[in-house]
């Protein structure tokens, strides 16, 4: 029995039945051995008072004190109505001198209890069931915090995932415009590997997860786009490992690759973009590389796309993933490596 078990047995609602058999077996079980104060049959009478009163304390404790007080930060009245239950109970004990008489006792001495060690037994059985209420609570109060912050996760990943598709909407569709005026040929077949980006994006990025190579034919796709538009523009694409099977969340790499294609534009000479993908021992690791142009062009930099990817990276993976990117005069390059 590990501690997952003991945790789930103590909280989940589904061994309710079990944790109250357990309760009252193991209360009978104690006190039926304890030594007998009163001959047959009022001992056993005696002791079916006594499981009654202790079902009574535990459950009126765990299902109406705790509730109606202690969950309230009443602590003032949860104490006072403690200190009323330790009076009634020594009472209803104490008075059993009167209901018996000395010919039915074991032992005379037995019939005067010690009132400190009377309340503090009953303190203590107070306590444990009071504590397993508050267990439940702060349990049930974890739960409720964890989901909210899942729910607040996803989403925040959501409407990332939604500020991306816009985006890469509107360069493709511009990309689409200028050609119209240009090259009317080359403009339809954009149009057309543009459905074909528009249903991946509207049908499989919808999932949670998508088959890597599901990705990988979609980012072939927009860079074979990029092809169609610039005729100085080439690609590779590698692929090592056992890739078949692995999922991963959807548009996990179009940023970069975007953003990648966005900034090695260069009119004076040819511009690439290679992309790898390597899966081995559990890991994802991709890289993607392009080329710059011999004269920057005067942009805005810090745009939606990587700004959106770092942090869906953060909210997915956590320390689970690794972001490396270096910048040299004619290259820039973005390591990505991830445990499955």
């Amino acid at each position: 029995m590990n501690e997952n078990f003991i945790f789930q047995f103590l909280n989940l609602k589904k061994y309710r039945i079990y944790r109250h058999f357990l309760l009252i077996i193991f209360f009978c079980l104690a006190l039926f051995n304890s030594e007998a104060e009163y001959i047959e049959p009022y001992e056993t009478y005696s002791r079916i008072i006594s499981i009654v009163m202790f079902l009574l304390l535990v459950y009126g404790n765990m299902y109406f004190l705790v509730p109606k007080f202690l969950f309230k930060n009443l602590y003032i009245k949860y104490t006072l109505s403690i200190a009323a239950i330790i009076i009634i109970a020594t009472l209803i004990h104490r008075s059993s001198r009167y209901i018996y008489t000395e010919e039915v006792l074991l032992n005379s001495s037995q019939q005067d209890i010690n009132l400190f060690s009377f309340s503090f037994v009953i303190i203590v059985v107070i306590a444990a069931s009071a504590s397993v209420k508050l267990f439940q609570k702060w349990v049930s109060n974890i739960q409720l915090i964890s989901e909210l912050k899942q729910a607040k996760t996803n989403a925040e990943l959501e409407q990332l995932k939604n500020q991306i598709n816009p985006h890469f909407l509107f360069n493709m569709l511009n990309n689409a415009n200028v050609l119209t005026k240009k090259d009317p040929d080359k403009a339809s077949q954009v149009l057309m590997k543009l459905s074909d980006l528009l249903r991946y994006q509207l049908y499989d990025s919808a999932r949670n997860k998508v088959l890597l190579t599901s990705d990988i034919h979609f980012l072939e796709d927009f860079l074979n786009l990029e092809k169609v538009r610039r005729d100085n523009f080439d690609f590779l694409i590698s692929k090592e490992g056992e890739l078949n099977g692995i999922q991963i969340p959807p548009l996990l790499f179009i940023s970069f690759v975007e953003n990648a294609v966005k900034h090695n534009n260069d009119t004076s000479k040819s511009s690439f973009v290679n992309l790898y993908f390597n899966v081995q021992n559990n890991e994802l690791y991709f890289k993607c590389e392009n080329s710059k142009p011999l004269l920057k062009a005067v942009t805005k930099t810090g745009g939606l796309g990587l700004t959106n990817i770092k942090r869906r990276l953060e909210l997915l993976y956590g320390s689970s993933h690794q972001l490396r990117i270096v910048e040299s005069n004619d290259l820039f390059q973005v390591t990505l490596t991830i445990k499955l």
